[in-house]
Order: C-alpha cells, then sequence, then structure tokens
C-alpha cells in the first residue's frame, strides 16, 4: 500500500487528504462505540434520574452530547462546552474520557422521550459534526392525580330532583385511571370518565353523576374515589350535599284559644318543621297589615339535620276584629314569601248569633201555629155551614 501511494502524483495525494471523512484518522484503531445499556426508563414525575452512557475506542477530537430525540426537532439536553453546576442535568463524571452518564433532576411528564448519546468530532470547518450515537434510551414518566374535585349545582335543589355531580382530576401519566362513586357508603352508577391529554403529555379526567337529592341528605355526601398506578391508595374528593341541598318547611298556624271571648288575649303561633337551611324569617300580618310577633327562640336542629321554628304573636279579640285574617308570612333561604293564616274568631259574637238564631226560630214557631189553628177552625166552620 505505502508503495502504491509513492508511485500516484502529489495532486491525488492532496485531494485524498482534502476528502476524507471527520473520524478516518481515528478509526484507524479500535473501532469507536457508543453504549446506552438502558433500554427503556421509567420513573415517577419528581424523582431524580440516571442515564447511563459509556464509550470505547478511538475517535477524534470533540465532545459528547446528550440529545432528546433524533431528526428534525432535536433538542440538546447536556452539552459539556456549556455545562452549568446549577442546571437541572450535570454530568456523573465530569473528567472521565468514557463515562458521559448523566443525572436529571426533578423528572417532569414533559422530559418523556428518547434520549441519545452522540460523538461528535471536529470536521474541516472547525464545527462540531455527528460521528457516532448509542442506540438510544426511552424514558416513560409516571405523574400521579392530582386530588380529586368534586363539584355541584350553583342553586340549591329540592327533594326528589335529580342534581349533576362533577369529579375533575390531573396531571397523571399513563391515562389508565379508575373513578368509584359513593354517597355516604354506598356505591353509585356514573358516566364512564372522559380523560384528555394535555400539552404536556400529561392527562386529565372528568366523570358525572346524578344524584337524586332526598329530605334526610342534610347529612349525606357523595365521595368520588380515583385509582392509578402510581397510587398506593386511591384518593377521595367529597362533597357535602347540604352545599345544595334546600327543604322547604311545613307550616301551621293555630289560634289559642278560639273562638275567644271579647276582649281577652288569643295567641296566635306560626310552627316550621323540617326545613333546611336554617335560613328563615318570619313576619305577622292582621288583614294585610303588620303587626309585631315573636320568634318564641331561634331555629333549632331536630332530627336529621333538619330545622324547626316557633313564632307567635298576640291579638286582643275585640267586637271589631271578629273574622280577622291573621297571617303567618314565611321567607326560607331568600325564597318567595309564603303565607299561612287563620281566623280570629269571638265566642260572644257567636252566642249572640245564636241568640237571634233561636228568636228567629220561636217566632216562626208562634207564626206557624197559630196559621195552623186558624186554618183549623176555618175548615170547622165552613163545615158546620154546610150541615145547616
Amino acid at each position: 500500500m505505502v508503495l502504491v501511494a509513492q508511485e500516484l502524483p502529489l495532486v491525488c495525494l492532496m485531494l485524498l487528504l482534502l476528502c476524507r471523512e471527520p473520524g478516518v484518522d481515528a478509526q484507524a484503531g479500535q473501532p469507536f462505540t457508543v453504549q446506552q445499556p438502558q433500554a427503556k426508563v421509567m420513573v415517577t414525575a419528581g424523582d431524580n434520574l440516571t442515564l447511563n452512557c459509556i464509550t470505547s475506542g478511538d475517535a477524534g477530537p470533540g465532545p459528547v452530547m446528550w440529545l432528546k430525540g433524533w431528526g428534525n426537532g432535536n433538542k440538546t439536553v447536556y452539552n459539556p462546552n456549556n455545562e452549568d453546576p446549577s442546571a437541572r442535568v450535570t454530568a456523573a463524571d465530569r473528567g472521565s474520557d468514557t463515562n458521559y452518564t448523566i443525572h436529571i433532576r426533578n423528572v417532569q411528564p414533559e422530559d418523556m422521550g428518547t434520549y441519545y448519546c452522540v460523538k461528535f468530532v471536529k470536521g474541516n470547518t472547525g464545527e462540531d459534526e455527528f460521528f457516532r450515537r448509542g442506540s438510544g434510551t426511552e424514558v416513560t414518566v409516571q405523574a400521579k392525580p392530582s386530588p380529586p374535585l368534586v363539584s355541584g349545582p350553583e342553586q340549591r335543589a329540592r327533594p326528589n330532583d335529580s342534581v349533576p355531580f362533577t369529579c375533575t382530576t390531573g396531571g397523571f401519566f399513563p391515562d389508565n385511571i379508575d373513578v368509584k362513586w359513593f354517597k355516604n357508603s354506598n356505591p353509585m352508577t356514573a358516566k364512564p370518565p372522559q380523560v384528555a391529554q394535555t400539552r404536556m403529555k400529561t392527562y386529565n379526567m372528568s366523570s358525572t353523576a346524578q344524584v337524586t337529592l332526598q329530605k334526610n341528605d342534610a347529612r349525606s355526601q357523595i365521595t368520588c374515589e380515583v385509582s392509578h398506578p402510581t397510587l398506593r391508595a386511591p384518593l377521595r374528593g367529597s362533597f357535602q350535599l347540604s352545599r345544595v341541598l334546600r327543604v322547604p318547611p311545613s307550616v301551621e298556624v293555630r289560634a289559642e284559644p278560639s273562638p275567644a271571648e271579647v276582649n281577652k288575649t288569643v295567641a296566635f303561633t306560626c310552627l316550621l318543621k323540617e326545613f333546611y337551611p336554617a335560613k328563615v324569617s318570619i313576619s305577622w300580618l292582621e288583614n294585610g297589615i303588620w303587626i309585631k310577633g315573636q320568634n318564641l327562640s331561634g331555629p333549632w336542629e331536630v332530627s336529621r339535620g333538619l330545622f324547626e321554628l316557633r313564632s307567635r304573636v298576640e291579638v286582643q279579640a275585640t267586637e271589631e276584629k271578629n273574622g280577622s285574617t291573621i297571617t303567618c308570612r314565611v321567607i326560607h333561604d331568600g325564597q318567595a314569601p309564603a303565607n299561612y293564616s287563620a281566623i280570629l274568631w269571638i265566642s260572644n259574637m257567636a252566642q249572640g248569633a245564636n241568640v237571634l238564631s233561636s228568636l228567629l226560630l220561636l217566632l216562626m214557631g208562634v207564626l206557624l201555629e197559630k196559621g195552623l189553628l186558624g186554618g183549623l177552625l176555618f175548615f170547622l166552620f165552613k163545615r158546620m155551614n154546610r150541615k145547616a
């Protein structure tokens, strides 16, 4: 080979030197190899990641870098010429000529991809040119879902209304996630969850369940339970049904005594039973005109988390008030007013009416008696005249 080279013209030798490929001289010895022993790596978001790279053989001068992706759109992850000790990516052994392992701190889902350990050599222009690369390490980042958030309607609803509730969570990877719903400790049916990928390569989930409210739900809650491969135990989010439940009160108005004697005091009581929430106001009216009453106590809680309330007003039973309408006006939880009434009856007035009725009946009886007697006498008189 040397003899042949000596016989070539000088111009040809110069052309061969100019046209040689980068790294040809380096390949004259042991072949240069880049080894990435990790084909695939799975790491949990927030943890640290180590990517191994070992080189062997001879190569020309030039750095070993780490790239994420290959071809168009690849990104330089580590460049020893621009290394920052405070950066997230650092070399495991900065002084080594064969160990180019790197550490990546606080790995996030956006770090997922395939990483290549790449050897560059100086080209004829002095720029770094690709020479060899490893087989690549595929990095998958597992991310835990955020604590589930359960939301309900903005407006309150009554018993027997069907109300939708939504459970959301996000930032998880991979996308396989399981959702269960419970009312208190009882399983509920729900629509299949909707899972969508974000720009950060993680996933978000939304699940909806319908709940038919009951009167005794003031102390009930619904729970959304989320299971994911990254979790040792399910995550739960809850919603208190008291936040959306409205139970209107049942109302009864009583007058004691009824009927009442003239100029005696009559107590009207307005009783509100089994309502929720406790926010309620009561006002009293006599024939549509406001009168002052008082609540016997604030709303007090009874069974199942519902409330009761008693309000009272006293009215003087004068003759001109007989037959008056006493109204208890109830406004519950900002709803439209509802009126409940009772009538004021006076007993003396009733007795007077009874006496008058009795007199009229007596008079009618007397008149009837006299009419019957007169008719009988007339009949006898006519009969005697016929015989004569």
